[in-house]
Parts: structure tokens; sequence; C-alpha cells
């Protein structure tokens, strides 16, 4: 996980002005359904029908050190078509946010990807 500095947790903090309005983006984790009976399972099952029809390019990015989307990797290459022959990576020293603990990489990755 990478060590922010004081700045950057500054300008994380810049558009609140006290800690009460941080209390939304606190409430996303329990948003994520975690059972089959979750009201929003039924759309995620959707979203999967959907994607196992997606046959444009699609690649997969993830980190190598993330709890969370663990094996996700694996399981989007087996079941979205667009998935094949593409140059998938796991990013090293990365966690669950990837874009801050391995920016620069994962730019890398998306600029190639976009530029095929």
């Amino acid at each position: 996980m990478t060590e922010l500095s004081q700045a950057v947790i500054d300008a994380y903090d810049a558009p609140y002005p006290d800690e009460t309005y941080k209390e939304g983006a606190r409430q996303f984790p329990l948003l994520v359904p975690v059972t089959s009976d979750d009201p929003a399972a039924e759309k995620n099952r959707a979203a999967w029908e959907t994607l196992k029809q997606w046959h444009k390019p699609f690649l997969t990015a993830f980190s190598d050190s993330d709890p969370i989307t663990a094996g996700g990797a694996k399981l989007m290459q087996a079941l979205i078509p667009g998935t094949n022959g593409q140059a998938h990576t796991i990013i090293v020293n990365g966690g669950h946010f990837l874009q801050e603990d391995q920016g620069e990489k994962l730019a890398e990755v998306v600029v190639a990807f976009v530029g095929e």
C-alpha cells in the first residue's frame, strides 16, 4: 500500500468541510451485494450476462496485493469473450487502489491497450 504524503491526504480532504461529509463514501462498501438475495444481486447477475456476450477487446489489469479482487482476473478471462488474446497483466506492488499504488504502471498498460 502506498504511503500518502500529507499533501496528498490534504488534497483528498479538500472537498469536504468536515468529517461528516465523508459519510456517504464510507457507506459504499455496504452497497456491495454479498448474498444472492441482496436487492442489488439481480442487477449484478444481469451485468454478468451482458459481459458474457462482450466480444470487443477487454483487458484485465489487476493488482497482486488486493484481497478484495483476488481471482477476479481469472474469472473475467474465463467468462468474457473479449478477453481472449489480450495482454492481461497482474501489476506488482499494487493494492486495492491500484491507480494510487502503481498509477504509472497502470497508465502504461492502459495506453498500450488503447493504442492497439
